[in-house]
């Protein structure tokens, strides 16, 4: 039997020689017009991701126009994604989304519309952020700390909520590892991202949000909400003067989050090899740059080199279609085989998303497995399904 680790690097290696182990044709480029489509609404960080990219995509060899934005809200974002499964594989369509729609939704929700290993493949990474947790003026503005906060929700149960851009997103596990973790009931309200939620905790109808903490930031400045911490490593630089939650001493909640472009399933390799170079060219341009500052968020992209670097030292395989109340989707290592609880499969109200009872240990597991490596094997398992369907052909 091939060894896993021999068989993810020979399988990206490949991935990245013919585009992702994509079907041998090729197509004729550059395409007239693209289209971006994200699941969120205007003024947020995915909609500022995919505009000021997409307006930096043409002309170029890929498309002679820059690309147009459609914002698809609604199902936690799912909708966006089944418009982009069902789209014509010809490099006209884009599907821009967190990896959260990629990496978790496929352990969490009972149904789903898609699989991310074969109803789509990956383009290219686009941008890097961090989450934050602010409060409004439900909020007493004495509470300045994490531990001020659940203090409060603790004497003001009615009151305790948290908002997050969508049902089973990373921000909202975050809310619920903080409560989870620290013996606090924090209701959750899922927005059609983060504006809403944003307008509401200013307004004073919400006492609080997780959400990527570049949509805080304008309101933070001026003095409308207060980011009571954020979920990287280090504190961002784009808001210095807030702690991370590790200083805040909840060392759990770390995660950092990525963007990343997707095209629909058996897209020609030579234009998803032109569209990853138009979007690594976008995402040097200093307007570009500027533009994800502004909303919090650092410019990725991606060479052939760097994602060979994404890949785990350990043995992987990610495990794709193994939703149920038993198994997990979880990518297998030695050290990490789980069980997903039947409590934490989603369940779809008539107008509400909501997991109802979650496994601390089982988010954190979700949250903590390195984001870039979900891609990197991600663009693997597309490779060995490309280099299989050639060999058989």
């Amino acid at each position: 039997m091939t060894n896993r680790r021999h068989f993810i690097q020979a399988s990206t290696a490949t991935a990245l020689s013919c585009g992702f182990g994509m079907p041998a044709f090729a197509q004729s480029l550059p395409v007239e017009q693209v289209k971006i489509i994200n699941g969120f609404p205007v003024g947020g960080s995915a909609d500022t991701t995919s505009r000021r990219i997409g307006e930096k995509l043409g002309p170029s060899a890929y498309t002679r126009n820059p690309a147009v934005v459609e914002n698809k809200t609604g199902a936690a974002a799912r909708i966006a994604i089944d418009a982009v499964k069902a789209a014509a594989p010809d490099g006209t369509t884009l599907l821009l989304t967190p990896y959260s729609m990629m990496a978790i939704y496929p352990h969490i929700y009972k149904q789903l519309s898609y699989d991310p290993f074969t109803d789509l493949m990956p383009v290219c990474m686009a941008s890097s952020l961090v989450h934050g947790l602010a409060v409004g003026p439900l909020v007493p503005a004495t509470v300045k700390t994490v531990k001020d906060y659940l203090a409060w929700a603790k004497a003001n149960p009615k009151d305790a909520s948290y908002g997050s851009p969508a049902a089973g997103s990373t921000p909202h596990f975050l809310g619920a590892l903080l409560g989870l973790n620290n013996g606090v009931e924090l209701k959750h309200i899922p927005y059609r991202g983060s504006t809403p939620g944003v307008v509401d905790v200013i307004g004073g109808q919400l006492a609080s949000m997780f959400t990527p903490h570049g949509d805080f930031l304008p309101n933070h400045k001026a003095g409308k909400l207060r980011i009571l911490a954020t979920s990287g490593k280090q504190r961002s630089p784009f808001a210095p003067d807030v702690p991370t939650f590790i200083e805040a001493g909840f060392p759990d909640l770390v995660v950092e989050e990525w963007f990343g472009f997707y095209a629909p399933a058996k897209t020609p390799g030579n234009t998803i090899a032109s569209a990853n170079a138009a979007i690594n060219a976008a995402l040097k341009e200093k307007s570009v740059i500027d533009s994800l500052a502004i909303q919090g968020m650092l410019p990725v992209g991606g060479t052939a080199a760097r994602r060979r670097k994404w890949l785990p030292t350990r043995k992987c395989n990610m495990t794709p279609g193994a939703r149920s109340s038993k198994k997990s989707a979880l990518p297998r290592r030695p050290d990490l085989l789980m069980t997903l609880p039947t409590p934490l499969l989603v369940t779809l109200p008539a107008k509400r998303h909501a997991i109802d009872v979650v496994d601390a240990s089982y988010l954190q597991t979700l949250l903590g497995y390195n984001a870039r490596r979900v891609f990197a094997v991600h663009c693997a398992v597309h490779a060995a399904h490309g280099k299989a369907q050639h060999h058989a052909g």
